[in-house]
């Protein structure tokens, strides 16, 4: 059922699970005094540094830092994302896990027919597999077969055949009770509006199912067996299925390996299944779209390693430039990115077949990585011998690094680009910080700080970034988060943290969607004891809030531990002067306009506005 899971289901949950057996299952322990010890299953070792504790009921390696609840241990071991890792321990409690809006009928409804919508669509792959097997069938057989696909690795991606008829798989529906407006909803059939007729999307092509990470058939691509043009189709948008969103393959390389750690993005279907008939079960593909920064969000949960697969041609160095722009906001400590050009005129199909699966792979390890494609794609046509050819290639090589998020990569970057010029680290690190305060002081939308908000405080948070630096941005570039946001971040990451809070949260910045959501996350808090970032996110799963929680959770925290309680007390110092320095008029205002959105203001907010209107009006 759609829906959040409560949170009091969650910390039942947690309380009722032994994280010692559920690590136990899947890593080979043993007892340690009052802990258990092992092997870490999250990276290579020889001598235990892994650790389970069955008092405190989390793991803790002291080699890699991986950390957790039994919650946490199955989201990284086994790849599931959160709503499927509490469906998995509620299981061997034999619970069902309750949404919140259970009991809603307009939920209900919802659920009622994504799951007709499922249902539908399995039908059409059985009908199709089944097509495949008969007479009709007989040239997309002979096609798979001069395809050197195996009967093997056709039955693992389900692939099968839509016969050349208008109506065929429309009949098949129809006969079965599922009426034709669903059939179009779902793209398997094609209305036309100006003649009212249906009929088959798909006719005498080869069938890939596209699935979802449970196996779910959610959509279709069909390869025509002929010249007919297009060569290839795919299902449009529909309730259950999001071309940016969806990976052509990603579950059958789950399947192969539950501990991948790298996926190979490649263009088609048929190179993905191509090169899983030669053993390499770790392809990818879009369909239909450039690889977006959705599709790499929902990788790099999967795995570390993305090796990006291009054509040799100017084309495949095209779309190699656009990947790259996408996926550097992304490029957190631990994610690695290669970059993959083929000979031209070959595409992976052609050239696993031509060489062999070993020989591939070799071309994917050697791989170039991101820095490599990055400094050679800025040096391309270019003489570093001349002082202006040198300063182009650095300043396009800078503005790729302001996209990057501040960890050992970047810093390793800028040496090396240091080394390549003949220019201090320090003098672009200086270029990098003064070109991130001209984006933020010129942002538009933005508000000038005005004579009040010239120069930061003497008792301001010294890391913190300008004043007004809006939150949305920032999260999409990895570049400096307000400090809204930066309140918020810390309590992300260290929940804890809320005790040490005042009791009362008009500190929050009002007149910010990060103050607001942080004042709802103190609530929360409050309200919960959470001990974990991903409880929390639990309870906005699914919406905006949620996604802004989350991309804050993945951002790295550079802040060390024990001085994150004196930031969090700087900010608020900083928000309750910022306050005090406000007319009251402007106060009035912000606070009458939270409760026109219908926003209730707690006890001290209404006493405050009341005794800023008796002071204005008095």
């Amino acid at each position: 059922m759609a829906g959040q899971i409560p949170q009091r289901f969650l910390d039942d949950l947690l309380a009722r699970i032994d994280v010692v057996e559920v690590v136990g299952e899947r890593v080979k322990l043993k007892k340690a005094g009052r802990n258990y010890s092992g092997l870490c299953p999250f990276h290579q070792e020889k001598t235990p540094s892994f650790t389970v504790s069955a008092d405190k009921q989390f793991y803790h390696c002291f080699g890699c830092n991986a950390h957790g609840n039994a919650l946490g241990f199955l989201m990284e071991y086994d790849k599931l994302r959160f709503p499927e890792a509490v469906e998995q321990l509620a299981g061997r409690l034999g619970l069902e896990v309750p949404r919140e809006g259970a009991d809603d009928p307009r939920a209900q409804a919802r659920e009622r027919k994504r799951k007709e919508g499922v249902n539908l669509l399995e039908l059409a792959a059985s009908f199709f597999r089944e097509r495949l097997k008969m007479p009709e069938g007989q040239g997309a057989r002979e096609y798979l077969e001069r395809r050197g696909l195996a009967p093997e690795v056709q039955q693992t991606f389900g692939i099968g055949y839509a016969p050349n008829d208008w109506e065929a798989l429309k009949c098949h529906l129809t006969e079965r009770g599922i009426g034709e407006a669903v059939q179009v909803e779902y793209g398997l059939l094609v209305h036309r509006e100006e003649s009212g007729r249906t009929y088959d999307r798909f006719r005498d092509r080869v069938i890939f199912p596209i699935r979802d990470v449970k196996g779910r058939t959610i959509a279709f691509g069909g390869r025509v067996l002929g010249d007919a043009k297009p060569k290839y189709l795919n299902s449009p948008e529909t309730p259950v299925f999001h071309k940016g969103r969806e990976l052509y393959g990603l579950f059958e390389a789950r399947q192969a390996d539950h501990r991948l750690e790298r996926v190979v993005i490649v263009e088609g279907y048929t190179d993905v299944v191509a090169l899983a008939q030669f053993g390499i079960r770790n392809a990818v593909a879009t369909l239909g779209t450039s690889t977006s920064e959705e599709h790499l969000t929902r990788l790099f949960r999967v795995v570390s390693e993305v090796v990006f697969c291009f054509d040799g041609d100017r084309a495949g160095r095209q779309a190699a430039s656009r990947a790259l722009e996408t996926v550097l906001p992304l490029m957190i400590d631990g994610r690695q990115v290669r970059f993959l050009f083929l000979p031209e005129g070959e595409d992976p199909d052609t050239l696993v077949r031509r060489e062999g699966a070993e020989a591939f792979q070799d071309r994917i390890t050697c791989a170039n990585p991101l820095s490599e494609f990055l400094f050679d794609q800025a040096a391309a046509g270019r003489d570093l011998a001349r002082i202006e050819d040198r300063e182009r290639f650095a300043s396009q090589v800078l503005a790729a690094l302001g996209r990057l998020p501040e960890g050992v990569l970047k810093s390793l970057m800028l040496s090396e680009l240091s080394r390549r010029t003949g220019v201090e680290t320090a003098d672009f690190s200086a270029l990098l910080a003064r070109a991130r305060s001209a984006a933020v002081e010129f942002a538009p939308g933005r508000d000038m700080a005005g004579s009040d908000g010239a120069a930061q405080s003497a008792d301001m948070p010294q890391t913190a970034p300008p004043l007004g630096e809006r939150a949305a941005p920032a999260a999409r570039s990895g570049g400096a988060l307000s400090l809204a946001a930066r309140a918020l971040q810390l309590l992300v990451h260290e929940p804890a943290l809320v005790g040490q809070l005042p009791e009362e949260d008009g500190w929050c910045p009002e007149d910010d969607p990060d103050g607001r959501l942080c004042r709802e996350v103190i609530r929360l808090l409050r309200a919960g004891r959470y001990r974990s970032a991903q409880v929390l996110l639990a309870h906005f799963h699914g919406s905006a809030e949620g996604e802004r929680l989350a991309g804050l959770a993945r951002r790295e925290l550079l802040i060390p531990k024990e001085a994150r309680g004196a930031e969090l007390e700087g900010l608020v110092a900083h928000f309750r002067r910022t306050r005090q320095r406000r007319s009251p008029q402007e106060e009035i205002d912000a606070l009458l306009a939270r409760e026109r959105v219908g926003e209730r203001l707690s006890r001290e907010e209404k006493q405050r506005l009341m005794a800023l209107l008796t002071e204005l009006h008095g």
